[in-house]
């Protein structure tokens, strides 16, 4: 059964559509598809999934990208922009972006910026995307310096979840978006943990995870103030992907981070050790890494440097008074940052 969820942004109003069997029966009219239309894909989805989306919609294109985060890059970007020029795409038409996150951010980005803005339609096909970074109006690509450092605020036209993409997903794929889901009931929904089981009913772990990152998006939608939180875990996850060469995955990463930012929490007399111990064994319980393995905690810190909530030098974590309660705490001293990843070495 379809479920709309509607978000109001200062640029516009859309609707999530989640909808089993909505991309099968993708209907170009009702998203209101005009003129020149590129479906941007990865070379892996573009076979299963890109060619016969394409096929149902008149004067379209399907355009690829390289499979990956270390594809996430300004290079893909100019490839599309020029992509985009020789399919013949003007100002009216939409670009739609079919995949994970790595997709929806990168075509996102040269939708944002192609003439200075084209219609932009988000398809995600993993849970990672469907519950996080295809909603809220974020895009944007990473530097070798670190993760998102380029980037702009779009905010699509509509967004189409459809939860029967993920049969085929990869366990470790739904691992990964299974991190999100936990980092949104964690800051706001704890009731969400009940529902997050590779079992359960996909729609439903949806439409309740959408539903908490659209509940904070619209309240601060560039990011001023309360979206902040939902950055939890994210600060020392980016870092591990930087720093591991993005041999992790950006949801094992979060993982990992979650349960840095549970135990900094700890350390801080904020959330009580007990708390702490249970974020961890709720990572450990979705088969997420609860460890750093060899990474340098010196190294890690240092490429947090760079994380876009950091201001002037400043650090800047999202860290937990309790479940449901994230708060933005500011200059934590580096020694105690620096323990805490230690702590999880091996």
């Amino acid at each position: 059964m379809a479920q709309r969820i509607t978000v109001k942004s200062p640029t516009n109003e859309y609707e999530i559509r989640i909808e089993p069997g909505g991309l099968a029966a993708f209907d170009p009219v009702a998203y209101g598809l005009k003129g020149r239309t590129a479906v941007v894909s990865n070379t892996t989805l573009a076979p299963p999934y890109g060619e016969a989306l394409a096929r149902r919609i008149p004067d379209s294109v399907l355009i690829t990208v390289p499979d990956g985060e270390a594809h996430k890059t300004l290079a893909t970007v100019a490839k599309l922009y020029g992509d985009f020029v020789r399919a013949g795409l003007d100002r009216a038409s939409t670009v739609i972006a079919l995949g994970g996150g790595v997709v929806g951010d990168t075509a996102g980005f040269a939708a944002a910026t192609y003439m200075r803005g084209v219609r932009l339609l988000q398809i995600p096909t993993s849970l990672l995307a469907m519950v996080d970074s295809s909603v809220g109006g974020k895009v944007g690509v990473d530097l070798p310096e670190g993760k998102n450092l380029v980037g702009a605020f779009k905010q699509p036209d509509a967004v189409l979840i459809d939860p029967d993409v993920l049969h085929t997903l990869p366990e470790r794929e739904w691992r990964c978006g299974a991190a999100e889901a936990i980092k949104h009931a964690l800051i706001a929904d704890p009731g969400l943990l009940d529902f997050i089981d590779p079992a359960g009913d996909a729609e439903a772990i949806i439409a309740r995870a959408v539903q908490v990152k659209v509940n904070i998006v619209q309240q601060d939608p560039y990011e001023q103030n309360v979206r902040a939180y939902l950055n939890f875990g994210h600060t020392f996850a980016h870092a591990i992907e930087q720093v591991s060469g993005y041999q992790w995955l950006h949801g094992e990463a979060v993982g990992a981070g979650m349960v840095a930012a549970a135990r900094l929490s700890s350390a801080l007399g904020m959330l009580s050790a007990q708390d702490a111990g249970q974020v961890e064994s709720i990572i450990g319980r979705y088969g997420l890494p609860t460890r750093l393995g060899k990474l340098d905690a010196e190294q890690l810190y240092e490429a947090m440097a760079t994380d876009k909530k950091w201001q002037g030098g400043h650090s800047r974590f999202v860290l937990l008074a309790g479940f449901g309660e994230p708060t933005l705490v500011k200059d934590v001293p580096p020694p105690l940052v620096i323990e805490v990843l230690q702590g999880l070495a091996g």
